[in-house]
């Protein structure tokens, strides 16, 4: 291949054309199929600026021809897929630093979030918005998607936590970024250099369009969708100058605006004390008053999962008593008892509620408790505080391994993440939560519901038989009216997954067109060829959606 060939001659890491490597790496963990012309293996920094400039060099020749960064490939929509060369960091950029005394550690791009937590909590510290996923993600992926998790309700996300990072911009030349004070933008903006220009474009097209970005500001605990302008140069606070910081607007721009080589993160203290309470709901009438309720207390987590779930660990329970590994395999059993006399007297609840409170000491986490105890006996549900940590693991082993067992047991399908990521305000989650299950099930779709109900967010991923050409149809469909259904509820349609291939047709449904033109005059000035990871963002069509689903 002549593209791989004249690759070769200025690049130290691996190029390969193989069929069988641009196959795997077609996928990521999305509904999509789609196939590079080369994968690549930087060793470092300096490789990613050459890659950079070989693709700027080589525009002229085939406009086609971009580069898309990929970490640990973990990403359900699509944003790591590209057409053209797909650089893999995970092989040799993953080297993680010393941990620092304030609690900072610089990290490459390719560190897998594993090996990352392991080193941090021998230091009694963590990065706290780890993803479900955190035992396949890298922290490029989850800096790229501005990722969260569990703990998002007290810690928020990853927008938090990066201090400052180096990343390459499209002239091929490598800079840090870090929050800039006024004085300190001023200079930089003198410059005259590409990177002078980069920051004095950005700066007036924020300042032009002040109020309109102030009104686009999803009013929702957390979003994905879009680039953040909003973040950028928030105003000051009383006593506090703001700060002009562009990691607010890269982290979570999916490697659209310039290649991230390495990020300072700030990392806290683990808590020594934890303890579960769990809320069993049969009508979610009085859910918003009561998340609203709860929320003052400053739970840790407040996770939830549907009946469907719960039936399936039902129906398959000696399966998910395995996945739990217990240290006392009858005491386990017995356990679940309450629920059962439970499940028998009133039936299977419509949701169950998970709040986690921590604290540096037990009895810290056991007042907590029982404020919360006096906060929720108005509302006369079946509740209990786990009287363990074992106890308490098998709700969250219900809460992460159910549909891992309805992929299982269901023959012929496969995941099918289409509007896995959805949020809405928690007090228009009785509302939202009924009629999107109507639009679901209308198409007799196998799915569950889980997901942070502290923040309104919820992942629904059905199982498919993408076999079926149907399928696509009902796919466009039910997407479509479910996002109408989340703009109805000023909600954000993607929470932590981000755009990519998926929803970055849909972003309309939250945004104006002059807001949507915003975004595009933002890639262009970080990336006027083009470069960086295309499709995700802006310019993404229904029509590519539809073509590039993996039917198989």
């Amino acid at each position: 291949m002549i593209l791989a060939d004249a690759l070769r001659h200025v690049f130290k890491g691996e190029v390969i054309d193989d069929d069988e490597v641009l196959e795997t790496y077609s996928r990521d963990a999305s509904l999509f199929k789609v196939r590079p012309k080369l994968v690549v293996y930087p060793k470092d920094a300096a490789d990613l600026a050459a890659l950079v400039q070989f693709v700027h060099e080589h525009k002229s020749i085939g406009p086609e021809v971009s580069l898309t960064i990929r970490a640990a490939g973990s990403d359900m929509s699509g944003g790591p897929l590209g057409e053209s060369i797909v650089a893999d960091v995970t092989k040799h950029m993953n080297r993680i630093g010393e941990i620092h005394r304030q609690g900072l550690c610089i990290t490459e791009p390719g560190a897998f979030y594993r090996d990352f937590e392991k080193k941090t909590l021998e230091k009694k510290l963590i990065l706290p918005c780890y993803p479900a996923s955190k035992n396949l993600c890298a922290l490029g992926g989850m800096i790229a998607n501005n990722c969260a998790g569990e703990k998002t309700l007290r810690y928020g996300k990853m927008e938090d936590y990066v201090v400052s990072s180096k990343y390459i911009f499209s002239d091929g030349h490598e800079y840090e970024v870090k929050p800039l004070s006024k004085a300190e933008l001023e200079i930089k903006m003198a410059q005259g250099d590409f990177e002078g220009n980069l920051y004095t474009q950005l700066f007036e097209l924020l300042e032009n369009n002040k109020e309109a970005i102030r009104q686009a500001k999803p009013n929702v605990s957390k979003n994905s969708a879009g680039y953040y302008l909003w973040n950028i140069y928030p105003e000051p606070v009383e006593g506090l100058e703001g700060m002009f910081d562009l990691n607010k607007l890269l982290t979570g721009a999916q490697g659209t605006l310039g290649i991230m080589t390495e990020a300072t993160v700030q990392l806290v203290s683990v808590e020594k004390a934890s303890e579960l309470f769990v809320i069993f709901i049969h009508d979610l009438t009085h859910l918003p008053k009561l998340i609203n309720a709860i929320l003052p207390t400053k739970p840790d987590s407040i996770e939830s999962y549907d009946d469907a779930t719960m039936k399936l660990a039902v129906r398959f329970f000696p399966e998910m008593l395995k996945s739990m590994k217990p240290k006392h395999f009858f005491s386990l059993i017995w356990s679940f008892v309450p629920e059962a006399f439970m499940i028998l007297k009133g039936g299977i609840p419509k949701l169950i509620l998970l709040v986690e409170y921590s604290g540096s000491s037990k009895a810290e986490v056991d007042n907590k408790m029982e404020k919360l105890e006096e906060i929720i006996h108005p509302f006369k549900l079946v509740s209990r505080k786990t009287l363990s940590e074992e106890e308490s693991e098998k709700y969250w082993t219900v809460r992460r391994e159910s549909f891992n067992l309805l992929r299982k047991h269901i023959h012929g399908a496969r995941t099918a993440p289409f509007v896995d990521d959805v949020v809405v305000r928690p007090e228009d989650m009785a509302e939202f939560l009924p009629k999107m299950k109507l639009i679901l099930d209308e198409y007799k779709l196998n799915y569950t519901i889980a997901g942070h109900a502290g923040n309104g967010n919820f992942h629904i991923i059905p199982l498919m038989n993408m076999k079926n050409k149907m399928n696509v149809a009902i796919i466009k469909e039910a997407g479509e009216r479910i996002y109408n259904l989340v703009r109805e509820y000023k909600g954000s349609i993607t929470g932590e997954h981000n755009d990519g291939i998926v929803r970055t047709p849909y972003l309309n449904k939250m945004y104006s067109p002059e807001i949507l033109e915003l975004f595009k005059k933002v890639k262009h000035i970080f990336d006027p060829l083009n470069i960086f990871n295309p499709g995700k963002k802006v310019n993404g069509t229904i029509e590519y959606l539809e073509s590039h689903i993996a039917l198989e």
